[in-house]
């Protein structure tokens, strides 16, 4: 068996895809390759492998031991991505932009989960041959789509009519995730409801907390936002929505849009050059506030178009299957421990 020592701080924050993609890549080595490595969890002892899943300083100080073996990191955002999430004084700003990059140079290889971001790290200095893509997953078990009847009753449930229709939204409330545009797009249709998952996870640092947080509190009556949900909750969700609906600016490859494929539910998102290939073929794109508006009443007034979208979710969900990924990484890693 392999060691590997995972390193990782991304389960202290609530309602973040990073801690998700954690919990994910370990659900699956412990359910497809239990027998094949041997993971351990914030373990400073000697390994053959150090996976890096955040960028703590302890983490960084840990690069410069000849105990940690070949070290791989996750790239979950780059500086830019930071910049766009977090309000920080500049001089902080710089730092940590400059602390990220640093980090990423310390490892061996780096896992990207989206390919549009290689070149991206080249402008960072980062040699594109240190950099495999490995497109993120979930699990079948954990979102799954659910009967007919089941669906009714989660409407029940949860205060919904039968014959709404609902469009989901999830993620970190932030400017980044296009919040304001989803409340917009509340306001131009009473007869839907809206359902945002997803909190302040980072308080009032958050870009565009003061006037989100505001927006919030005077929400228009068909739009709830539910705060943080349990990662085991948000399934019923997805499976109440007709639409999962992300307006992001600016993503890698999200979990919740995976989620949404897993529950065989149509998806939306903002049509970005970063979703090519990886979102494009599988998801309705719309430009702007105007276009998710039309194709919202397009989905919503034409069954066959839902039932398509149904479908394609359905085609990603195999795509970004566990089963598939397995393999991916135990090629990966058996790679990556060769090197040692």
């Amino acid at each position: 068996m392999i060691d590997i020592h995972m390193f990782s701080s991304a389960d202290k924050v609530a309602g973040q895809g990073v801690g998700a993609v954690y919990t994910e890549l370990l659900d699956l080595l412990k359910q497809y390759l239990p027998n094949e490595f041997n993971i351990s969890i914030n373990d400073y002892s000697p390994s053959v492998i150090s996976h890096y899943h955040t960028i703590d300083p302890a983490f960084f100080a840990s690069t410069f031991s000849k105990r940690r073996g070949r070290k791989i990191g996750y790239v979950h955002f780059l500086p830019d991505t930071l910049d766009q999430s977090l309000t920080l004084p500049k001089p902080a700003r710089w730092t940590l932009d400059k602390y990220v990059v640093a980090f990423y140079k310390r490892m061996d290889t780096l896992v990207v989960v989206n390919p549009n971001f290689i070149p991206r790290l080249a402008e960072y200095g980062i040699d594109p041959k240190k950099v495999t893509y490995i497109p993120n997953f979930v699990s079948r078990q954990t979102f799954y789509p659910e009967t007919a009847e089941n669906k009714a009753i989660l409407r029940t449930k949860y205060g919904i009519k039968q014959d709404d229709f609902v469009v989901f939204g999830a993620g970190q409330v932030q400017d980044r995730k296009g919040v304001d545009d989803f409340i917009a797009l509340a306001k131009r249709n009473p007869d839907m409801r809206f359902i945002w998952a997803g909190g302040f996870s980072f308080g009032m640092i958050t870009n565009g907390y003061d006037h989100l947080k505001s927006a919030v509190a005077n929400a228009p009556e068909n739009l709830t936002f539910t705060g943080i949900v349990p990662r085991e909750e948000m399934v019923d969700y997805y499976n109440i929505a007709d639409c999962f609906l992300l307006p992001s600016f600016e993503e890698l490859f999200p979990m919740a849009v995976l989620e949404a494929f897993s529950t065989e539910t149509p998806v939306m998102v903002r049509a970005l050059d970063l979703y090519d290939t990886i979102i494009e073929p599988y998801a309705i794109e719309a430009s702007d506030v105007q276009a998710m508006n039309q194709m919202l009443h397009e989905l919503r007034d034409h069954p066959e178009m839902q039932q398509a979208y149904t479908e394609k979710s359905k085609a990603a969900a195999q795509e970004y299957s566990q089963a598939r990924l397995a393999r991916v990484w135990e090629r990966f890693y058996r790679e990556q421990a060769a090197l040692v």
